[in-house]
């Protein structure tokens, strides 16, 4: 299993205090520790063709600027993890900019994404493989993992979004069932469910089926 893509929740949970108590260095430290994992989170999610006219960097710089008008309120009132606080943000930049660039641009949009290679260029792709190297991999265990690692990134791609976000939250950011719950606005059961709904989706494009002890057989 990768790490989580998250920073390091005792390292978090400091500058937390600290900012609580009005400490202006470790309100910008928290939020510049966030920054990459964020510009990852819009990575993944950014649709292709957009992403080739928006750069991650600049939605990620106005999530933060949002945060930081905002974090007194959050810490006044902590509802949800301060990384799941900053995701939803981002993710409600990533809808405004794809509704913004598809209603306005739509045509121009499809066409240039029609010109664009239909399987592994884009960046969002590429960013999800670098997540995944192990280096202790043999050559020949490398080689099988890339092969697979593809067609994983290609089957993600054809899930529905509600989908491919429980897919990429659970094994790309490494969220806990319970913090995909919170992220959602669901209870955990009811997010394990649409947690074990897509992974049969998933498994199905990848011609496996789900074995009733939770190991992958081909079909």
């Amino acid at each position: 299993m990768t790490a989580s893509l998250w920073p390091d929740s005792s390292a978090q949970q400091n500058l937390l205090v600290q900012a609580g108590h009005g400490d202006r260095n470790a309100m910008n430290q928290l939020l510049e520790l966030h920054r990459a994992a964020l510009r990852r989170v819009v990575q993944m999610r950014l649709d292709r063709a957009i992403a080739r006219r928006v750069d991650a960097s600049d939605i990620v710089q106005d999530v933060l600027l949002e945060a930081n008008d905002r974090l007194a309120d959050y810490l006044a009132d902590p509802r949800m993890p301060f990384h799941l606080w900053l995701r939803h943000m981002a993710k409600d930049r990533i809808i405004e900019m794809h509704r913004r660039h598809r209603g306005a641009q739509r045509r121009s949009l499809d066409r240039e994404q029609s010109l664009a290679s239909p399987q592994y260029g884009d960046q969002s792709s590429m960013n999800l493989a670098q997540m995944l190297v192990d280096h202790e991999l043999t050559p020949a265990a490398e080689n099988i993992r890339r092969e697979l690692e593809q067609r994983f990134i290609v089957a993600v791609d054809q899930l529905e979004e509600d989908d491919r976000d429980i897919i990429l939250m659970r094994h790309f950011e490494q969220l806990g069932n319970s913090e995909a719950a919170v992220a959602l606005g669901l209870s955990p059961a009811a997010a394990g469910m649409r947690h074990l709904r897509a992974l049969r989706k998933l498994r199905a494009i990848l011609g496996e089926r789900p074995s009733l002890n939770g190991e992958n057989t081909s079909s």
